[in-house]
Parts: C-alpha cells; structure tokens; sequence
C-alpha cells in the first residue's frame, strides 16, 4: 500500500481538526504508514540461498574423468549464478577414497563423487550400483536402467539408509583387460593371474579359470613389469595406456565385455534436503550433461588409443559374441551369490528386469 502526497496532507488536516481528535487520528496515520512499511516487505524479494559443498573424487585432474568433472563443477556455478559454490578436491586428497562415502556422511565432506563399489564391505547392494559386472554393454543401456528403469528409485533406498542421497551417474564405458599373453577368449583365462578389484569380480573369475590377485590400483604397473601379474583390470583402453601399462603389457581386450563402473555423485542428505528446489534441480541437470560427456569423450578417447597401439605393434583383441556369452553367463550366475541382503537382491531383481525388457537377458 502506497500513499500520494494529498492523501498524507489530508490525514494531517483532519488530525488538526480538533484537539480532541489530534491524537486519535495521530495513532490512525501511524498505523497505516507502518502498514504500507510491511506491504512494501512483502513484494521485495528475498535474497538468494548460498550454498558451498566440498567434494571429493579419486580422479586426477588431468585424466579424462577429472576433466569432465572441473566441467561440472563449472556447470554448476555458472547456472546457478554463483548460489551454489562447489570446493572439488581430485585424487583422494582429503581422505582415501574408500573412506569419501562415510565423510561426506559424517560431515567432514558434503558429497561424495567416487562410486558406490568402494562400500561393498558396507553393503554388499552397493556391487549393483558400482559395478554389475557382464550386464550391459554399452554406457548408455547402464545409464538407462538408473533413468528409465527404476534404477534411481531403488538405489535411493540404499543409499537414504546410510544417510546420503544418490543425486546421479557418469559411466566411463567398458574397460580393458591389459595382459602380457594373449587373452582371446574363455579358454585362455586358465591359470591366468591377474590384477583384481575386490568384490564380485574375483568370483566370476575364478569361476572361469583365472587367478585373480586383489592388490591397489596404484601398483599395477609395477607388478606386471615385475612379473608378479602377467595381466590387469585396471580401466577403460585409453586410461591404461596413459599409465604405460601397454608398454610392458602388448595384448589389449577392446571393446571391453568385463567390467563398466559407474561413478556416482551422492550428497550428505541432510545437506541435500536444506539446498532449495531450483538449486537441487541445477546439480541434477549438470548430471545428466556429465554423464553425456564422459561416455562421448571415453568413447573417442578409447577408438584413438585402439588406433595408437595397433600402430604400435599391441594386438588389440576383440571377443567373439560365444566368449562374451560365456562370461556372461559367469556373471548372471554370481549375482545371486553376491546379493546377500534385502537390498542387494531388490536391485539384483531391477537389473534384471530391465536387461529383460532392453533384450540383452531372454524373457
């Protein structure tokens, strides 16, 4: 409420009407000055929320995957006008990546950008939304589960139980096996020993023939140019070459039929429920476009190392579809091995359900 000058002029003439009425009508003008004050409160609007969140993420910023992530970041302040403020820590640089889940759950962190297989000694339902092992061949059929499949849903339920929202996936595609012998199918896994994650692989490997060895990410090379290992799991194509592993190691399994991690962004969920709707919807959107951008630049990234190292002398080994069958059917047969909690067998039942309705599983 607004009031012109011969309106207020008015209010002072009928105050000096009388002495009688001088104080009334003084109260009355008061009144209706501090009214039209709270009117003008009200339409002003209201300052934005600023929100900071610190998070951390194995990957070097120089690798494909650090890059990709610096562009998030970048996405995000940008839409938001500088409302929401990202510190991002690359390589594990506040603690080990296995422990980034419980620090941004506990505090120390605000989110956490490694993935969901680091805590399969937590749970072992975070092996189905870490790594499926042998379900889908491409980023895009993974990516389809968490999105259209009812994937999100599902594993919201796990990860709200430990106190943190799962806000979305990048997949970096299929990774490549690096060996010192030629591994050209099924039959020469025999006996082959090799670097492992932990978790759900060694048992489909085992199961296959090989001997797996679980053993950190950071001393393959040494191991294979040792001779401890005579092959590795280690990343995606143009990832172990960067690391040299091709070097020592002259046969290449691409395209990959194994292993697809995806990466996860998962936030303390009290955090996440006090950021306001527009500020969530911007951090769910940048994503999405991360999740395009990393399979679009590993796949690029991947097809001009195939390139390099076939000029270089590696043999680059494609699988027949009977040997990636096979492994499949390795990895099908593990899955309810591996699901030992309520959890774990709702998504094992998801994954396969949606692998059911793509056509990669028969009906």
């Amino acid at each position: 409420m607004v009031y012109d000058a011969s309106q207020i002029t008015k209010i002072k003439r009928a105050g000096l009407s009388g002495h009688n009425k001088g104080e009334e009508d003084f109260m009355r003008l008061g009144a209706l000055l501090l009214s039209a004050a709270v009117s003008v409160l009200f339409v002003m609007p209201a300052a934005a929320q600023k929100t900071t969140l610190r998070i951390q993420t194995h990957y070097a910023p120089e690798t494909i995957s650090g890059k990709n992530a610096a562009q998030f970041v970048d996405d995000v302040q940008t839409m938001s006008n500088g409302d929401i403020t990202i510190e991002m820590f690359y390589s594990s640089s506040v603690v080990a990546s296995v422990e980034t889940f419980d620090a941004a759950a506990n505090g120390i962190l605000d989110c956490d950008m490694t993935g969901g297989a680091y805590q399969t000694g937590k749970n072992p339902a975070f092996q189905f939304v870490g790594d499926i092992m042998g379900g889908y061949d491409t980023p895009f059929q993974q990516l389809g589960w968490l999105y259209t499949g009812g994937g999100l849903e599902a594993a919201q339920k796990l990860y709200n139980k430990y106190g943190m929202q799962l806000i979305g996936w990048w997949v970096v595609g299929q990774e490549s096996l690096a060996s010192t012998k030629p591994i050209r199918g099924v039959a020469d896994l025999k006996d082959w020993k090799f670097r492992s994650p932990p978790g759900m692989e060694t048992k489909i490997f085992e199961k296959l023939g090989a001997k797996p060895v679980v053993m950190d990410f950071t001393e393959v090379f040494t191991a294979l140019q040792s001779g401890i290992i005579d092959g590795a799991d280690a990343s995606i194509l143009a990832n172990n070459k960067g690391m040299g592993l091709y070097d020592v190691a002259k046969f290449a399994t691409y395209p990959g039929f194994h292993s697809m991690p995806s990466d996860h962004l998962a936030c303390n969920k009290e955090v996440w429920d006090a950021m306001p709707e527009y500020q969530r919807r911007i951090m769910q959107v940048a994503m999405g476009n991360l999740a395009l951008q990393q399979a679009l630049t590993s796949a690029k990234a991947n097809a001009e190392a195939a390139r390099d190292l076939r000029a270089s002398g590696v043999e680059v080994i494609d699988w027949s579809p009977e040997d990636r069958a096979a492994f499949r059917a390795a990895a099908i047969e593990t899955w309810p091995e591996f699901a030992t909690t309520p959890e774990a067998k709702d998504l094992v039942a998801s994954h396969q359900d949606y692998l059911k309705a793509i056509g990669v599983l028969p009906e």
